[in-house]
Parts: C-alpha cells; structure tokens; sequence
C-alpha cells in the first residue's frame, strides 16, 4: 500500500522537529560546558545525538515507502538559561511537545488506516515514554535537593556516567 501524501507531509514536518530537538539539546550542552558542568553537557549530548538518530530513522522509513524526504531548515534554538533546573524544566517540556507530536502522528495513521505507520510510530511511542522520564527524573532531583551549586554538582556527576 501506497503512503499517503499526508503521511508523507507529517513525516516530513516530523524530521524537522527531530533535527530542531538534536540542536536544542547540543546548545544546551554548549551551556553546560560554559558553566563548567561536564556530566550535564556530556548528558545533552548523548540527547542530541538520540534526536539526530531519531531523524535518520524517520528519514530511512519514507525511503522504504518509496517517498521523497524533504530536508528542513532547522532553528536556532535558545542558548541561554537562569540555571540548571530551567534547562532540565525547558528538556522536559520539550519532550513533552515532541510526545503531543508523536501522538498526532499516530493518530493521523489510524485515522488513514496507515498499519505499517502505525507500527512504525510504536518505538516512538515507547522512546517518548523514556525520553519523558528521564527529563522529569533530572528536574525533580534538582527540585528534590535544591539547585545549589554542590546539588547541582553532585547530579552533574552522576549524569557524567550516561
């Protein structure tokens, strides 16, 4: 069965939200290096390279439905923040809207009784469970033991290990 155009389209707008979330992620791992914070960056660019593999993934999948993939211009994206807690709050209501964006995809495939989409978008749907948790974790242990400079050093540590 032949991908929709609409398919195609959302897909498309999908690829461009991944490589902006990619680049999201590197300048806050820009602002972590400024601060002096490595396991911080070192988490951010873990992030990045996840998003861009996100991208690739969607890209290969319109390939292999024999349709043209469109490669976007991406945003700059904010690069500076109060602190460690807004950029981990600003990650994750971040994945938060890329969740809400998945979501509408696979809506958008069941509505168009799109199966192998469908089946194609699970991963997402379980990696966006992941991506979610792992940002909300950060921000309620920054919450949790304050945004001081020695908590902020100790989860800096731990999130050196990623």
């Amino acid at each position: 069965m032949k991908i929709s155009d609409s398919i195609v389209k959302a897909i498309n707008e999908q690829i461009k939200a991944e490589y902006d979330s990619a680049y999201i992620y590197l300048a806050m791992s820009a602002y972590f290096e400024d601060q002096g914070l490595k396991g911080m960056a070192h988490w951010m660019k873990k992030q990045y390279a996840e998003e861009v593999e996100h991208a690739e993934k969607f890209v290969n999948y319109l390939y292999e439905r024999g349709a043209r993939v469109i490669i976007p211009e991406i945003a700059k994206p904010k690069d500076d923040y109060n602190d460690a807690l807004d950029v981990f709050q600003t990650a994750y209501k971040h994945e938060q809207y890329v969740t809400s964006r998945i979501y509408n995809l696979v809506e958008q495939a069941v509505n168009e009784k799109d199966y192998a989409t469908q089946s194609f978008l699970k991963w997402y749907v379980d990696e966006q469970m992941e991506e979610e948790d792992n940002t909300s974790s950060i921000v309620n242990q920054l919450e949790f033991l304050g945004n001081d400079k020695h908590s902020v050093y100790m989860i800096d540590r731990e999130l050196a290990s990623r």
